[in-house]
């Protein structure tokens, strides 16, 4: 099961993801793929076990990722201040991976139907979809 965690800018809310995650699925191996150094760093001390950075890596560890996590402009080329490439944004959005997607309203996108929620409230959101996808493929939680 290759678990997936893609941010960027300073990384923290993908950090914050993955401090949730290896405390509830500690088993898993995460990886962390940043758009840029600061962020895969930040999530690399968060735990993450493994970390890559910028544009290649999410084009080739997407390909083969059972769950892919990270905020809602992942899939919206030149997000997140531009660090999402078209490349990068295609290839999250074609991927056969679940993705889990946190909704952010900011950089002129806005979700219709979100709440304005506490990040830390969204985050454990994600950690109880991540369990509850990981039970329907019958993997041990």
């Amino acid at each position: 099961m290759k678990l997936v965690v893609i941010d960027g800018q300073g990384g923290k809310m993908g950090s914050a993801v993955i401090a949730q995650l290896k405390t509830a699925l500690p088993e898993y191996k995460i990886y962390a793929l940043g758009t840029n150094s600061i962020a895969t760093s930040s999530m690399l001390k968060a735990g993450a076990d493994y970390g890559a950075t910028g544009e290649n890596p999410v084009l080739v560890n997407t390909k083969n990722a059972d769950i892919i996590i990270g905020p809602m402009g992942i899939v919206l080329a030149d997000s997140l201040l531009g660090e999402i490439t078209p490349a990068m944004a295609c290839a999250i959005g074609s991927s056969p991976a679940y993705k889990i997607l946190l909704p952010v309203n900011r950089c002129n996108h806005y979700i219709i139907g979100c709440q304005d929620i506490p990040l830390s409230e969204s985050i454990r959101l994600v950690i109880e979809k991540v369990k509850e996808f990981l039970q329907t493929q019958g993997c041990k939680s």
